[in-house]
């Protein structure tokens, strides 16, 4: 996506000052590792929870997607070790994309893994306006 501005910018922030999950549809869970980090080591205290329309994490199941990851290559998978390393990944796809922004903040606010006072927000970059709407 070479038009999709900087979420720093389009939310008015310095970089630096939040931390922004950007990883395969924003998920929360899946980045909470560099969140805390990001807290503890790095100083952030906001948390902008960042999803976009024409999200591809929508166009998908887990269960599609880990057939589609065994069949790319099914003389590694046939190994039960390594059967078991897709078996057990949730791809945390989604179908609804505001609740997916909001899942994720509850998520966050609820968390005793996000240090207490952190502000948390959830935005919708509409990518064929190039706005952000906050959700949440």
């Amino acid at each position: 996506m070479s038009n999709f501005p900087s979420p720093f910018k389009q939310l008015d922030i310095k970089e630096g000052d939040a931390h922004i999950i950007r990883n395969a549809g924003g998920m929360a869970r899946d980045a909470i590792r560099s969140i805390i980090i990001s807290q503890r080591l790095l100083g952030t205290r906001e948390i902008a929870v960042y999803h976009h329309t024409g999200c591809g994490m929508v166009t998908f199941n887990t269960p599609s997607l880990k057939q589609i990851v065994k069949d790319s290559d099914p003389e590694a998978f046939a190994k039960p070790e390594n059967a078991k390393l897709i078996d057990e990944l949730d791809f945390l796809e989604f179908d609804n994309l505001e609740e997916s922004v909001k899942k994720d903040v509850k998520f966050l606010k609820e968390s005793p893994l996000v240090m207490k006072g952190t502000k948390v927000t959830g935005w919708i970059h509409h990518v064929e306006t190039g706005e952000a709407t906050r959700v949440a």
